[in-house]
């Protein structure tokens, strides 16, 4: 079964994936940020020309809500961060880190945290100082494998967003659906753990394309693991050399500075 994707230059073009994409499987947001999910048929892996004006349609509403989403921050003064990864490479250990420091710093922060089940990340970001919206897709969302900009409409209506500085939302754990959904954050990054290997920005380039940071992850297994930095950071160079990269490690707390300097800038431009 194809897979839709939405290149740079906004063209659709289906290519071959496993992956069953929920959120282009006849989804689309509704005006009050819900998901719907009218089209029993999965119209947008139909056969004919009418598929891809679907898909255009289901970008071109997200694009409307992150649009709305990216107001709603401006209005409150609220810099957003949409922070993505593959499911384990320490998003949520890294902001156990990160949310003290920035208390310290005197920024204001919340999460929108995404996971398809369960509380478990939401519960080990509680007492941290910040305020904590908990979206789990598999809650009437459909189990959707990312976060899309009506998901997190939804759950901004759980935040004082009047009494924030910096918003960061913990994507759903996953290389390949998140970078291409808009969700109105002013910018992006994403967490990449060493033990994944140096080739994934070139497996993976949407995603490595469509972040501005590089947290690389889990550098204190560094001497046990037979991973090169430079070819990795050659290998993102290929994709993003714009990107800036950070190695952390967010076990031992090694690096975690430079993140937060990272986030306290894009709070203050």
């Amino acid at each position: 079964m194809g897979r839709f994707h939405r290149h740079d230059d906004g063209t659709v073009h289906e290519h071959d994936h496993p992956h069953e994409h929920g959120r282009v499987m006849g989804s689309s947001p509704s005006s009050d940020g819900f998901v719907s999910r009218d089209h029993g048929d999965h119209s947008a892996y139909g056969t004919g020309p009418d598929r891809v004006v679907v898909l255009e349609r289901i970008f071109a509403e997200n694009d409307h809500a992150a649009d709305a989403n990216r107001r709603l921050f401006e209005k409150a003064q609220v810099t957003c961060v949409n922070l993505m990864s593959s499911p384990g490479a320490g998003k949520t250990t890294l902001l156990q880190r990160t949310l003290g420091e920035l208390r310290d710093r005197g920024l204001r922060a919340g999460v929108v945290e995404g996971d398809i089940e369960t509380s478990i990340d939401a519960d080990r970001l509680a007492g941290l100082g910040a305020q904590i919206a908990l979206l789990n897709t598999g809650d009437g969302f459909g189990g959707e494998c990312h976060l899309d900009a009506p998901m997190v409409a939804h759950a901004l209506a759980r935040l004082d967003l009047d009494a924030l500085d910096l918003l960061l939302i913990e994507n759903v754990g996953n290389l390949v659906c998140p970078a291409e959904f808009d969700v109105g954050a002013h910018r992006s990054a994403m967490v990449y753990a060493i033990t994944e290997g140096e080739e994934k920005p070139l497996k993976y380039p949407v995603m490595f394309r469509a972040v501005d940071l590089v947290v690389v992850n889990k550098t204190d297994l560094l001497p046990y693991l037979d991973f090169s930095m430079e070819a990795f950071r050659a290998n993102l160079a290929q994709v993003n050399p714009a990107a800036t990269v950070v190695e952390v490690s967010a076990r031992t707390g090694e690096g975690v500075p430079a993140f937060v300097e990272w986030l306290h800038g894009a709070a203050q431009d």
